[in-house]
């Protein structure tokens, strides 16, 4: 009986979808667990490592992060198969270039944090330090990261319009969110979901759309 490869099951359409609802859900987690850990002020902003329950929930969010990276990874490398040669290599080159750097802040962000979290179990960590880790973690996502996010947004919207592969309805709302977050300063929690919300319903469309050919990417008999 012939069988779908592996390399062929992860680069259906399907898996971009799952792995894009995948970073959306954890993405959107850790940012709600990070906002819980949060000071009310920038003075206060080093105190979150001295009170148990706002260090777990940054112990939590740390250990989400990567899995929220590698989820986006694989809806980079999927989207970017289905756009296909079809697609204008200098939207191709800015889209995955604006991907690659918005995963990069996280995991930068996310380093910074964890190191914070590793040196204050080692006893060696001052309270101006734990401050300087919080605001460097929030400046890098909500300044550099949510603008890679913004060009990532727009460039896929226009990509998929340009291509005739995504509906027009989804390609505004990508303009909307890529738009919103370049030019809104500053970026409360509503603003920040924005970007794992607008990921999810481009899966969701993917997903709904895909699962009605779906009959036609099985095999539809045996293979001797």
């Amino acid at each position: 009986m012939r069988r779908a490869s592996v390399v062929t099951v992860v680069r259906r359409p399907a898996s971009a979808a799952v792995a894009g609802l995948f970073f959306a859900i954890i993405l959107s987690a850790a940012m709600l667990l990070m906002r819980s850990a949060a000071s009310g002020s920038l003075a206060d902003s080093g105190r979150w490592i001295d009170d148990a329950t706002r260090r777990e929930a940054v112990s939590l969010a740390m250990g989400l992060v990567p899995f929220a990276g590698i989820a986006f990874l694989w809806f980079i490398a999927v989207a970017r198969t289905l756009l296909g040669s079809r697609e204008d290599r200098f939207f191709e080159t800015v889209f995955l270039g604006s991907g690659l750097l918005f995963v990069g802040t996280l995991f930068v962000a996310g380093a910074e944090l964890t190191t914070a979290l590793t040196l204050d179990d080692a006893a060696v960590l001052p309270a101006s330090a734990a401050s300087q880790s919080w605001v460097f973690a929030a400046t890098l996502l909500g300044t550099f990261g949510t603008r890679m996010a913004a060009v990532f947004a727009l460039a896929i919207s226009t990509a998929g319009l340009h291509g005739a592969n995504m509906p027009r309805w989804l390609g505004l709302v990508g303009y909307a969110t890529g738009l919103l977050l370049l030019l809104t300063p500053p970026l409360p929690l509503l603003t920040q979901l924005v970007f794992p919300i607008w990921v999810a319903i481009v899966s969701a469309t993917l997903l709904r759309s895909r699962s009605r050919t779906a009959t036609t990417l099985e095999p539809t008999g045996d293979e001797t």
